[in-house]
Parts: C-alpha cells; sequence; structure tokens
C-alpha cells in the first residue's frame, strides 16, 4: 500500500517522463496545422503546468514544515494545485467523451 505522498511523487515523476517524451520527439504527433497551434502541444504545455503547480505546492509545504512559510501560502498552492487538476480531468473526460462519440458514428 503506498502513501499518499508517493503516489503524487510517482504521478509527478510519469507525468515528467511523459512530458520529456513528448519533448524528446519519441511520441509522434501529427503536424500543426497552419490555422493555429498543435492540440497535442497545447495539452503537453497545460500537463507541464500542472506538474510545474503540484512541484510548487510540494515545496511551500515543506518550506512550511522547515518554518519559511505560512499556512496560508500552503492552503493558496493546495487549491491551485487542486483546481488545475480538476480542469485537466475535466478535459480528460471530455477528451474521451468525444472519442466515444466519434466512434458510434456509422461510417
Amino acid at each position: 500500500m503506498s502513501t499518499p505522498f508517493n503516489a503524487a511523487a510517482a504521478a509527478y515523476g510519469n507525468a515528467s517522463r511523459l512530458i520529456s517524451d513528448q519533448a524528446g520527439g519519441k511520441l509522434t504527433a501529427p503536424a500543426a496545422s497552419p490555422s493555429g497551434a498543435d492540440f497535442g502541444q497545447m495539452l503537453a504545455d497545460q500537463l507541464s503546468g500542472i506538474v510545474e503547480t503540484g512541484q510548487r505546492s510540494d515545496q511551500v509545504s515543506v518550506d512550511m514544515i522547515n518554518g519559511k512559510a505560512n499556512v496560508v501560502d500552503v492552503v493558496t498552492a493546495l487549491a491551485e494545485t487542486e483546481s488545475a487538476m480538476e480542469t485537466m480531468v475535466t478535459v480528460r473526460d471530455r477528451v474521451i467523451s468525444a472519442y466515444e462519440e466519434i466512434m458510434r458514428m456509422p461510417i
């Protein structure tokens, strides 16, 4: 059984690995359309931002333990992380729903 800290560390590690794979060219994405930004790149950027927000939250928590931050800073950082995660989960759910809808379309 893993602790919440280990689960969070594993999640950050997995997200970081996915971002590194995308940046390193290990994952292939379709070429960007001339009319706008690449959707895959936009998702990778947002995921990177969420990982950074989580890492900032962790750092503020460690700073509070060490006496360098106050409770308000920790609560604010955790609220920002929670909001970012909820947004990403909502986007994921909508993408999955759209994919399922497309798969149900007759050919």
